[in-house]
């Protein structure tokens, strides 16, 4: 394939706009750029993808979402709201992932994938739960993932909330899917596994061990940590120690492990963070809607630590997360001057590029360079003043929509075409989960507590 006629923002760093350059793709891979009557002489058998004046630039990622989630659009909490997070927790989420069935963990991540390809996110890092289809329950997301053309990296979060029965299924759960994953990923798939933990709150010191010993080698978690005070509270009465630096102690914190949110940890805790290369991921959407705070990103990044940035569940615009960081930071600090558009970009372009690196190592990500995977979407923005790098975080910020994707390819391959769906049926997918919702809600409602 030839990408023709498109104007191409890199993302490489320092990033380059380029006009009047066309992109060779070969075998998944961006082979050549260069000009465009140059590159047609070259490869004049290539098919030819008009890209018709757009913004060709890679796909956005997202470093921390929840699938299983889907079900919660729309539904009513019985009772009365929930006060705080731990209550949220106890009346909305956990009632929620007991009510999966695997039919539903399919569509909800079918929805989920078809989100993400309409909305330009070409990489996602998903954390499942479902405690009563647990086995297997990877492997039918895998499957999703595989048929979306999507790229993604799974886990099922262990937790104690259940019985020692399901915290050791679920330990088995990761442990399968990682050894199967190993076989696939050397073959070159699209779909990539870690260790998924829910967080230090519900995990015991028995636990998290048995966690440890069962990872493979090499391996790194995915876990929530301080996404509210209660972490630490229960942390400190597990263990005298804060949530941190007990997982610290536990060995899971290093270069693969990603901790999301980190609300409320303290500055020792930070520096743990950094000197293990532990990853964290900033969700800011989820962190206003669950009324938790704000992560003090900016003093992560000064520490050291690799931020990313997530969307927690919610709809797969990653340019909305930006935005909403970009506002969140100011409003919350009172000063205008925070989380500039260049944070926006550190975070959400290169760290979660190089975080998505570190489990598909094989071709760079999130840039249009020869050798990087050919993951790429097409943007029709009509910018009213001149666009160029220096002002491009902002144009972003202030211009750009998750509406205005036309063309979504990852792997070289065609998802989304001029905004028709090509490997994902969205009316019979979304007629399947309509059909499927009413009886999660109902088994929701034999779940949550009044």
């Amino acid at each position: 394939m030839l990408i023709t006629n498109g104007k191409l923002i890199t993302w490489e760093n320092p990033n380059h706009v380029l006009d009047g350059q066309a992109v060779k793709i070969s075998s998944g891979r961006i082979k050549k750029i260069g000009p465009q009557d140059q590159l047609k002489q070259d490869f004049p058998d290539s098919e030819i993808l008009d890209a018709n004046g757009q913004y060709v630039m890679p796909g956005n990622i997202c470093a921390h979402t929840h699938f299983y989630g889907a079900f919660a659009r729309g539904m009513a909490i019985p009772g009365t709201a929930p006060k705080d997070f731990p209550d949220i927790l106890r009346k909305l989420w956990w009632p929620l992932d007991k009510a999966l069935g695997v039919d539903d963990v399919r569509a909800s991540a079918e929805v989920m994938l078809i989100d993400a390809i309409k909305h330009g996110t070409t990489t996602l890092i998903d954390h499942h739960a479902s405690p009563n289809a647990i086995d297997g329950s990877l492997d039918v997301i895998a499957e999703a993932v595989n048929r979306s053309g999507l790229r993604a990296v799974l886990c099922y979060e262990v937790t104690d909330r259940d019985g020692n029965e399901k915290a050791e299924a679920g330990i088995q759960e990761n442990v399968r899917f990682l050894e199967r994953n190993l076989i696939e990923r050397n073959a070159g798939g699209r779909v990539a596994a870690t260790f998924g933990l829910h967080a230090s709150l519900t995990l015991s010191d028995e636990t998290l061990e048995a966690c440890r010993q069962a990872a493979p080698e090499g391996e790194g978690f995915h876990i929530h940590v301080a996404e509210h005070e209660a972490d630490e509270y229960d942390s400190l009465g597990k263990s005298e120690k804060r949530v941190v630096d007990r997982l610290f102690e536990h060995g899971i914190l290093g270069s693969k492990t990603i901790v999301a949110h980190a609300v409320h940890i303290d500055i020792k805790e930070a520096e743990l963070l950094a000197e293990t290369e532990t990853w964290v991921t900033h969700q800011p959407r989820s962190n206003m809607n669950n009324g938790v705070g704000v992560a003090p990103v900016e003093d992560l990044l000064r520490a050291g630590i690799r931020v990313g940035i997530g969307t927690d569940g919610f709809s797969h615009t990653m340019w909305e997360e930006w935005k909403t960081a970009y506002l969140l930071h100011k409003v919350w600090h009172r000063d205008p001057r925070r989380f500039s558009g260049i944070d926006a970009v550190e975070t959400g372009v290169y760290n979660n590029a190089a975080l998505a690196n570190k489990f598909f190592p094989e071709a760079p990500l999130g840039q249009i360079v020869p050798g990087a995977f050919a993951d790429l979407i097409f943007v029709d923005y009509h910018p009213h003043t001149p666009l160029s790098e220096g002002n491009l975080p902002w144009q972003i910020i202030f211009g750009f929509n998750e509406s205005m994707v036309t063309t979504t390819i990852v792997d070289g391959e065609i998802l989304m075409r001029d905004r028709v769906l090509l490997t994902m049926d969205e009316e019979a997918v979304t007629s399947k989960a309509q059909n499927l919702a009413p009886a999660v809600w109902e088994r929701y409602n034999t779940f949550v507590p009044m």
